[in-house]
Formats: structure tokens, sequence, C-alpha cells
């Protein structure tokens, strides 16, 4: 029986989920803070929100650190480490694209001390959608 028959996949990405929104980084707070509720363009957005899919006959899925339903768009917000993890950014990356998402990173620093051209890069890039 595969673990999503059961119902057991979906819970273990709502734990992981949960304890990803419990311990955000400054730059996922600060940007929460100004897309929550609809505050940005009336868009609404989910924080940490599973994204599944079917990877070689087995269902999984990935992690978002914000999506946007209604433009079918994942904002990443990457740290220090993925300077590390590039093969594994861009794979992701393709199989969101795969499931017709668009992904869009922002690094911290960006978030901290450019967040005016963020948000108007943002914004454009909805707007085209």
């Amino acid at each position: 029986m595969s673990l999503s028959h059961d119902g057991r996949l979906k819970q273990v990405a709502k734990e992981l989920c949960r304890e990803l929104r419990q311990s955000q980084t400054n730059a996922e707070k600060i940007f929460w803070h100004s897309v929550r509720n609809r505050k940005f363009l009336g868009l609404k957005f989910y924080r940490q929100h599973p994204l599944f899919f079917d990877y070689i006959g087995k269902e999984t899925f990935f992690i978002a650190d914000f999506f946007c339903f209604e433009k079918k768009v994942v904002i990443e917000i990457d740290g220090k480490i993925h300077d590390y993890r590039k093969d594994h950014d861009e794979l992701r990356t393709f199989i969101i694209n795969m499931l017709g998402i668009e992904v869009l990173r922002f690094t911290n620093e960006e978030i901290k001390n450019q967040f005016d051209k963020v948000l108007k890069k943002l914004g454009k890039e909805l707007g085209e959608r």
C-alpha cells in the first residue's frame, strides 16, 4: 500500500510544514508579513505549502516556502545553504515547472536589504501571469 492511499504521506507533509512554519527565517517572516491575508495584489499566499507529485511511480512532495495557487507561482527564499545545493535546486525547479508552476527565487539578503525591489519584481512577474 502506498503512503498516499492511507493518508500517511499527507500527514507527514502536514507535520513537516507545521514545523517549518514555526521555525521561519527572518527573511521568511518579512516576506510573510507583507503577503499574508491578501495584502499583496489581493492574492492568497500559503507558506510552507506541500506540492505533491509522482516520481518514478511513487508519490512524494516538495515543500514550497510560499505558494500562490491563483497565479501558479512558488516563491523560494534562499539562504547561504543554497549556494551548495544548486543541482538540487535546479532539479526541484524543473519538477515544479513540470507541474505547471513557475518558481521565483530570492535570497535572504535581497529580502532583508532590497525588499522594495523584490516586491516590485514580484508584482511585475505576477502581473504577467
